[in-house]
């Protein structure tokens, strides 16, 4: 490859760093980068871009994408492919681990979110989950891709293990450089002027490596930009590809209102962490479109693929987590069993179109398409393996499908339309359930239905079953396991036979004997 001498005059002006970054990108240009841009407790409605579509597949809005305001998705969703069937788990840390690992939560068995500071399985819940989740004998995407040549970089959030563990350092599990991320999953504080945490009361939450914007007014999902963007020119400057898992704190609560944007929703009418929500959603759709610009500004645009998601359902401080509001239409919210505890956002694009850049050759996604076929979180680590040339690790057992199809809009017949959602613990939302979909039909089935939930509402009438077509009912109104026994029992028999071929743990009785599900 040729190389590039740059006179001396030049390295001394204002524009030397800039063409410095330009040539580094040319070097580093034999492999595509990646960037993963996960959001924290963020649902598919949580936007102004329409996910859900109508009879004929086109887009549909509802009042919810009006509310929101997210110009850097609605960027990205209008040069690529976004998914209207995209699932991750229910709760976080088991769709960060499925993503690191490609593997379900049934099989890597981090089945809940990880309480940094005590196992919290639940009464019931089996006492043989993988509470302290990743450590460094594990085979992790950034671990393999590194091996690939790949500079991996973790900023924001972590939440793979527990404190004093190996798994509360991404240093420890594959990651070059880790800024921000640690044991919880909530930061003490959005706000610098309140050190992020340090020195509150939510000290034990406070975020690491950011201690030099401490005290001005640089809010965290900002200070993490500003952050990225340095270690990214640094990783182009050095001629390196790069695996970017930029995973915010937003929009995970506290609900602390970013001040850049508060103004847009005080006459919303909603209530005032509803509005406090929404300001995260608008900050993290800047960090967004900042990063667009700033992969074009030094000239890796056209090389960079973006994948947006969220980690499991919404959380947005309306409703109860079992009716239509937070998510509506959709049923449901962040812990339920519903569609709007599972269904995430995911879009797909590069960061700049360009038809005859060879890696979009490679992969060439169409823009502004609806993808309608199942997928999911644990498809991530196949599919960038694929698109980056990596092998895959010899041994290494994955349960997530490559996607490379789906993304350049096209149909996939050889893929199953399933996913499976296990979470056999207690003390949260849903207790101890778990989920199958299998084509238009989804069933779950509750371990222990006399338990209640938060705000006393019985989560399935008392029920072990719950039945839905959910191409006649999408938004899960009509429970159909009383008037069609047979399909239930089909339907159990193919979530009991998933959960054996995933070697899942269960919850328990009493006296700690395990409750596998049971037929109808």
């Amino acid at each position: 490859m040729k190389r590039f001498t740059l006179p001396t005059g030049l390295l001394r002006s204002a524009g030397a760093a800039l063409s410095l970054l330009v040539a580094g990108a040319i070097f580093a240009a034999e492999k595509p980068n990646i960037m993963v841009f996960l959001i924290d407790d963020m649902g598919v409605m949580d936007t102004s871009v329409a996910f859900l579509t109508d009879a004929d597949g086109k887009p549909m809005r509802y009042p919810l994408n009006d509310y929101y305001r997210t110009p850097g998705m609605e960027r990205l969703a209008k040069n690529g492919i976004r998914f209207n069937q995209f699932y991750a788990m229910s709760v976080c840390s088991p769709t960060r681990i499925s993503i690191m690992t490609g593997q379900n939560a049934a099989r890597h068995r981090a089945t809940n979110w990880i309480n940094p500071w005590q196992n919290n399985a639940g009464d019931l819940g089996p006492q043989t989950w993988d509470w302290k989740g990743l450590d460094s004998t594990d085979v992790t995407l950034p671990g393999v891709l590194r091996k690939n040549g790949y500079k991996t970089i973790h900023i924001g959030k972590a939440h793979f293990g527990p404190e004093e563990t190996e798994g509360e350092e991404p240093l420890n599990l594959g990651f070059d450089i880790n800024i921000g991320g640690d044991s919880f999953g909530a930061p003490g504080s959005y706000f610098a002027e309140k050190n992020y945490g340090k020195g509150t009361k939510r000290d034990r939450s406070k975020v690491p490596h950011l201690d030099q914007y401490h005290g001005t007014d640089t809010f965290l999902t900002e200070a993490l930009t500003i952050e990225t963007k340095k270690v990214i020119d640094e990783t182009v400057k050095a001629g390196q590809p790069f695996y970017l898992y930029f995973s915010h704190y937003a929009v995970h609560a506290p609900f602390e209102s970013d001040p850049r944007f508060a103004r847009q929703y005080a006459n919303s009418g909603k209530p005032k962490n509803a509005q406090a929500f929404a300001t995260l959603i608008e900050g993290m759709d800047k960090s967004l479109d900042d990063m667009l610009d700033h992969f074009e500004k030094i000239g890796v645009a056209e090389n960079t693929l973006v994948i947006f998601l969220g980690d499991n359902g919404s959380d947005a401080p309306l409703g109860n987590q079992h009716e239509v509001a937070c998510s509506a239409p959709l049923r449901g919210k962040k812990g339920a069993h519903y569609e709007g505890g599972m269904r995430v956002p995911f879009i797909a694009a590069w960061a700049k179109p360009d038809p005859e850049n060879a890696f979009q050759k490679e992969l060439p996604i169409p823009a502004n398409v609806i993808q309608p076929q199942v997928a999911n979180v644990c498809d991530l680590f196949p599919t960038i393996l694929e698109v980056t040339n990596t092998k895959m690790p010899d041994g290494h057992t994955i349960d997530g499908d490559n996607l490379k199809t789906l993304l350049t809009g096209k149909a996939d017949s050889s893929r199953p339309e399933q996913f499976l959602m296990h979470y056999p613990h207690g003390k949260h939302r849903s207790n101890y359930f778990t989920v199958w979909r299998d084509g238009d039909w989804k069933v779950i089935y509750h371990t222990h239905p006399e338990i209640t939930t938060t705000g006393n509402l019985i989560q399935s009438d008392g029920q072990n079953y719950q039945l839905f077509n959910l191409a006649e009912d999408p938004f899960e109104q009509k429970d159909l396991a009383k008037s069609n026994p047979e399909k239930l029992k089909e339907m159990m028999a193919g979530l009991i036979e998933q959960l054996a071929a995933h070697e899942a743990v269960y919850p328990t009785d009493d006296s700690g004997n395990p409750l596998p599900p049971k037929l109808p």
